[in-house]
């Protein structure tokens, strides 16, 4: 099923985003999301709002790590954990419940050992900091996840979130355009595109940046396990069945040719994009009649008294 032309971005299969979404990540968080968890917690010291209340979204595949720390930063603000995949809010439960002794569960933080509540969204109301790190790039429709977050985010609230851009695995493009194959994953969405949908979503001030991180191995089948923990390729236009062991020998050999001179090792970058933005109070425009939601009207009551 291919995404209509006119979307962004416009190589997504939608079916096989949902099917994804709904596939339990295991036991462990993929390392490249908690080292990206890492570096989001890090940028959380330029932003002076101390939320009252934070959500995380998709924990199971944001870091378990990554949660941890923003509870270490917020101790007095209360944490949510959101899952909108109903076959997933258990294992969430799971992963999360209180662990004796154990550094990075949340609980830690949150004293008591009580249990962080597992929700299939946020709270009408809606929270003062909404953390989403690595999901965007896997959603079905991207621009709709986004005016969920804005619903998610309280007024003067903002959104912290990460994902994939665009120069991600530029060299197994590469090599798959060599070999005459078709893509090996799915088009991934500019950052300033990313700072136009938040716009048009109603959040202001959006902040983005992107870096470029490099991960390394030592074999061709220990960089397919880490690939396939990361996500799965959602191109329309990707191989349309199982291939055979002919055509992964040739796939181990293409990333052979990955290999660093200096150490040897198989290389592959990926481009992070980190965004934040902040949801303003909403603006009724001048009109005979005008709709507006009943949570906007009340933050819009709240901020006339004195």
């Amino acid at each position: 099923m291919a995404t209509a032309p006119d979307r962004r971005p416009p190589s997504i299969d939608a079916v096989a985003a949902q099917r994804w979404a709904r596939l339990s990540p295991g036991d462990a968080s993929p390392w490249l999301h908690e080292e990206v968890g890492r570096r989001m917690d890090e940028r959380l010291q330029w932003i002076k709002a101390q939320p009252r209340q934070w959500a995380d979204w998709s924990p199971l595949r944001g870091g378990r790590e990554a949660h941890a720390r923003v509870a270490q930063r917020y101790p007095k603000a209360q944490g949510l954990l959101i899952e909108p995949e109903p076959d997933l809010q258990a294992a969430t439960a799971r992963a999360f419940a209180g662990v004796a002794g154990a550094w990075w569960k949340p609980q830690r933080w949150l004293g008591s050992g009580a249990a962080v509540p597992v929700l299939a969204q946020v709270p009408e109301g809606g929270v003062d900091l909404l953390w989403a790190n690595m999901a965007l790039h896997m959603a079905a429709d991207p621009e709709a996840l986004i005016t969920q977050w804005h619903r998610s985010v309280a007024v003067d609230g903002f959104l912290m979130f990460s994902c994939l851009g665009p120069d991600t695995l530029i060299e197994l493009r590469t090599l798959y355009a060599e070999q005459d194959w078709p893509p090996p994953d799915h088009d991934y969405t500019d950052m300033h595109d990313w700072g136009d949908m938040l716009v048009h979503a109603g959040f202001a001030e959006p902040v983005m940046d992107m870096e470029r991180v490099v991960l390394t191995w030592s074999t061709p089948e220990a960089a397919l396990a880490e690939l396939r923990s990361l996500g799965r390729n959602l191109h329309p236009r990707r191989f349309g069945g199982l291939r055979g062991r002919g055509w992964q020998g040739r796939l181990h050999e293409a990333l052979e040719r990955l290999r660093q001179p200096h150490d040897g090792r198989i290389a592959l970058t990926f481009e992070i994009v980190h965004g934040h933005a902040f949801r303003p109070a909403a603006r009724v425009a001048l009109a005979p009649e005008s709709a507006v939601p009943l949570g906007d009207m009340r933050a819009m009551l709240r901020g006339r008294r004195p």
